[in-house]
């Protein structure tokens, strides 16, 4: 049965469901849950998700409880090894030390990519592209 399943369709995270998994979304957003549920589309569905912030050697976790992703928001879907995540060389702190310095980073990164997407467009031609949040 497992050979009329392509491996390069939703069916190959088949072998991924009910183990802890990062996804990375297009708006940069780092997600760590249990991957219950998927369709077609490789939209998913995560359940006791936190989202994680990173500063330097540091992370903070917000709870965001059960959590649907639609599959065209996913850039990056990988499991996690639950036997090295403790050996990850990072301290975490409480989410709001990091909450005004990823905010900040966020809008430095915005500021960076419209300078960048005005230049490309005034001065080599390009055409706008993408909306908000598609950074990727």
């Amino acid at each position: 049965m497992d050979s009329l399943i392509p491996f390069t369709t939703s069916g190959s995270l088949v072998d991924c469901v009910d183990r802890k998994m990062l996804v990375v979304l297009r708006d940069g957003r780092k997600l760590h849950g249990v991957l219950r549920s998927y369709d077609q589309f490789a939209n998913l569905v995560l359940e006791d998700t936190v989202e994680r912030i990173y500063a330097g050697d540091t992370f903070a976790e917000k709870w965001c409880g059960l959590f649907l992703i639609r599959g065209e928001n996913v850039v990056l879907l990988g499991e996690i090894d639950l036997d090295q995540e403790d050996d990850v060389p990072l301290r975490q702190v409480d989410y709001k030390q990091l909450d005004d310095y990823y905010r900040q980073d966020v809008a430095a990164k915005k500021q960076r990519e419209e300078a960048k997407a005005k230049i490309l467009y005034e001065q080599k031609g390009f055409c706008k592209e993408g909306g908000e949040g598609d950074g990727y």
